[in-house]
C-alpha cells in the first residue's frame, strides 16, 4: 500500500462513486513479479490504481474485488500456477502468490475524497485511518519513511502509521497499537513488529488469540516498511561518473558525486545528484563519522588518480560496505595495493575491493561501463557469496580474472575492450 499512497490524493476524487476495495499481497512464493506488501486499488466503477503482477492475475482480482464490495466480507484468494485448467487465471512464471482483499465503504460524497471522509484523522502515529486518511500520510525523505501496519482478520481495515520506523521503540509502538488489539495482544505485537520495522521488513504477524485459542480466525496484522534509499557515493567528475549517476538512481540508489575540483563538478550533466566539492577521504570520514554510511551503503572510486584514490579507498576499507569498487587498469590496481599495503591497510580487507570494478561485458563507452559497474553491483547485492566468482565466465568480475582487461579474438584479431579503459 505504500508505493500506492503518493498516488491517492488525485487517484480517489477520479475513481467514481461508490465503495472501494484493497487487494494486497500477503504471501508470495517462488518467482513472483512483486514483493508482500504490493497493492492493488479497485472501484466500484473498475477504476484501478496499482498493479499486482504485472498483468497475469489482475482480471481475477478486479473480478474478486467487485464480489467483495457487494458482499461487504474481507476474502483471500490463492493464485499459482497448473496444468489442470488452462483458462484459470495464474502465475505463469511459476509462483504463487495469496491475495487479501479488502472491501472499504465509501461516503455519499464520492469517490472517497479527503473532504469527504470525516473519520480521517490527519495522518500520525497512532491514527486509524480510512483510504482518504491514508492519502495525507507523508511519503517520507531520504532520511525516513513511513511505515504502515494494518490489521487483516477483523474486516475493518484499521491501519497505524508509524513515521519514524526505524526510531521506535517496543514501548512507543505498544501504545500506538492499544486501540486496534488491546493492551496484551499489543505488547506482543510490538516486540515482533519493532526487530521488523529496524530493518524495513515487511510481511504478516499473527498473534496468539486471547480466546477460543484453536481458532484460526488469529488477529493477523500486515506490516509494511521501508528503509530509506541506500546510498552511492560516486567519487570522480568525469564521463564514466555522468554515465553511471543515472544508472545508479534507476536501480534505487541515492547518488552523491564528490570530486576535489570544483570546476569538474559543477557542470550541468551532474546537476541530479547530490554535489560535493571537497577531498574524496575527508567527505568519506565526515560521512561515516555522522552514520550517514552504512552496510547498504556502495563506493565507486572513478577517480583514476592515485592522489585521490589511495587516500580514499584507505578509508573505505576500514567501513562496512555494501560494495567497495575502484577503476584503473591491472597495473593500476597492483600499484594502489601496493600504496595501501604500505599505508597500513589489512590484506584481508583489501580482498573486498572490486578492482578492476565491474563485470567483464566488453564494456567501451561510459554507459557500457556504468551498465558494468551496476551489474557487478546487482550480482552482489544478491549473491549469497559476493566476493566470490558471478555468473558465467563470459561475465565474472574483472577482478577474479587474469591477464589483460582488453582481450583478443583469434579469429579477428581485434582488441575487445573490457569493462575498463585505460592503462
Amino acid at each position: 500500500m505504500l508505493e500506492l499512497i503518493p498516488s491517492l490524493t488525485t487517484w480517489l476524487p477520479t475513481a467514481g462513486a461508490g465503495p472501494l476495495a484493497v487487494a494486497t499481497i500477503i504471501s508470495a512464493e517462488g518467482s513472483v513479479p512483486r514483493p508482500v506488501g504490493t497493492s492493488m486499488l479497485v472501484s466500484a466503477a473498475g477504476a484501478v490504481l496499482g498493479s499486482l503482477s504485472g498483468g497475469c492475475v489482475e482480471g481475477a482480482v478486479i473480478e474478486a474485488a467487485l464480489e467483495t464490495m457487494d458482499s461487504r466480507q474481507v476474502r483471500t484468494e490463492h493464485f499459482g500456477y497448473g496444468t489442470e485448467d488452462a483458462f484459470a487465471a495464474g502465475l505463469t512464471c511459476g509462483g504463487s502468490l495469496e491475495v487479501h482483499i479488502q472491501p472499504y465503504p465509501c461516503s455519499k460524497a464520492g469517490a472517497g475524497s479527503a473532504a469527504s471522509d470525516s473519520s480521517a484523522p490527519s495522518a500520525g502515529p497512532g491514527s486509524f485511518l480510512g483510504l482518504a486518511g491514508l492519502a495525507s500520510v507523508p511519503a517520507g525523505s531520504p532520511a525516513g519513511r513511513p511505515a504502515l501496519i494494518r490489521r487483516l482478520d477483523d474486516g475493518a481495515g484499521a491501519a497505524v502509521v508509524v513515521p519514524l520506523p526505524q526510531d521506535i521503540g517496543e514501548a512507543e509502538l505498544c501504545a500506538e497499537l492499544v486501540g486496534m488489539l488491546g493492551t496484551a495482544l499489543a505488547r506482543s505485537a510490538a516486540r515482533q513488529l519493532v526487530p521488523m520495522l529496524h530493518g524495513g521488513q515487511s510481511g504478516l504477524v499473527r498473534l496468539a488469540p486471547q480466546t477460543e485459542p484453536c481458532t484460526d480466525n488469529a488477529p493477523t496484522l500486515l506490516l509494511e516498511s521501508q528503509l530509506p534509499p541506500a546510498r552511492m557515493l560516486i567519487f570522480g567528475a568525469n564521463d564514466f561518473g555522468a554515465a553511471l549517476l543515472p544508472a545508479a538512481q534507476l536501480l534505487g540508489y541515492h547518488v552523491t558525486l564528490c570530486d576535489a575540483r570544483p570546476v569538474f563538478v559543477r557542470q550541468e550533466r551532474f546537476r541530479s545528484a547530490d554535489v560535493v566539492v571537497d577531498w574524496p577521504h575527508r567527505y568519506l570520514r565526515t560521512e561515516a563519522e555522522a552514520g550517514r554510511i552504512d552496510a547498504r551503503s556502495v563506493v565507486c572510486v572513478l577517480s583514476h588518480d592515485p592522489k585521490f584514490d589511495v587516500p580514499l579507498l584507505h578509508e573505505a576499507l576500514g567501513l562496512e560496505l555494501a560494495y567497495l569498487g575502484a577503476m584503473g587498469s591491472r597495473q593500476s590496481h597492483r600499484d594502489r595495493v601496493t600504496a595501501l599495503l604500505a599505508a597500513g591497510a589489512d590484506p584481508e580487507k583489501l580482498a573486498r575491493l572490486h578492482a578492476p570494478i565491474g563485470l567483464d561485458l566488453g564494456a567501451v563507452t561510459p554507459a557500457e561501463v556504468a551498465v558494468s559497474i551496476t551489474a557487478e553491483i546487482v550480482a552482489c547485492r544478491s549473491s549469497a557469496n559476493p566476493s566470490g566468482p558471478s555468473g558465467p565466465a563470459t561475465t565474472r568480475s574483472l577482478r577474479d580474472g587474469t591477464g589483460a582487461i582488453h582481450r583478443t579474438t583469434p579469429a579477428a584479431g581485434t582488441a575487445i575492450p573490457g569493462a575498463l579503459v585505460s592503462a
